[in-house]
């Protein structure tokens, strides 16, 4: 049953990523000709939620190229002297001015930084500007009526690399659904659903950029919400 299962996931991945590669012409003529919209008051409104709609469609068809490529090989990362807490600090700054505005409040990420944090370390820096940017959208999507925002902290780790760590403070899910969360196109059937956003491959990119870079990758239930942590390795 475990192989007839993961052959079926795999025809569905391979379906996928065949389609996506179909898709990204048209998806760029779409865009261009919506642009090309006069930007009146009753246009206005449309055009803005094509392009919306248009752009969540090319982000899903990266994201699904970039796990073929990482999945199929490691070695295409380009690494280089990383310092990761300003890169942190950058990516917070994007995935909030990318938030839809809230008549309450504007949203946040609480970021904590070790002071010893290493000065840099070998990454890609495009990888793990994907890594950080899939787990705070995964927080702040889960975060909808938390007392507290997401949580990002950067530690140093015994072997001297960096752990990353993004805990939310959501609904969180159940311990038998903990173990599937990184799999390919996975959604839990409780309050993280498509109608919130996401399709299932976010925590899977963050879990092969984190393999690629020789890392390790978990998920546990943080009561209340979910923490995603990260382990780097050192040089």
């Amino acid at each position: 049953m475990g192989h007839d299962i993961h052959q079926m996931l795999e025809a569905k991945r391979a379906l996928l990523l065949a389609i996506s590669h179909e898709l990204r012409s048209p998806l760029t003529r779409a865009r261009l000709n919506t642009e090309l919209l006069p930007e009146t008051v009753d246009v206005n409104p449309q055009r803005n939620a094509l392009l919306r709609d248009l752009q969540e469609m090319t982000s899903l068809i990266t994201d699904l190229l970039e796990s073929e490529r990482l999945a199929a090989n490691h070695t295409a990362l380009q690494r280089e002297p990383l310092s990761l807490l300003p890169l942190a600090q950058e990516v917070v700054a994007e995935v909030l001015a990318r938030q839809p505005a809230r008549p309450d409040a504007r949203p946040e990420v609480t970021l904590l930084a070790d002071p010893d944090l290493p000065t840099t370390l070998a990454l890609d820096p495009a990888r793990m500007r994907l890594l950080l940017r899939n787990l705070l959208d995964n927080a702040l999507r889960h975060s909808a009526g938390a007392a507290l925002p997401p949580e990002l902290h950067l530690k140093a780790s015994d072997s001297g690399g960096i752990d990353i760590e993004v805990r939310d403070h959501g609904p969180g899910v159940s311990e038998e659904q903990l173990p599937h969360l990184a799999e390919p196109f996975y959604r839990p059937d409780s309050a993280r659903t498509r109608a919130q956003g996401g399709v299932g491959l976010g925590l899977y990119l963050c879990k092969l950029v984190a393999q690629a870079h020789g890392g390790t990758f978990a998920v546990r239930d943080a009561r209340p919400g979910l923490a995603v942590k990260v382990t780097l390795p050192g040089l």
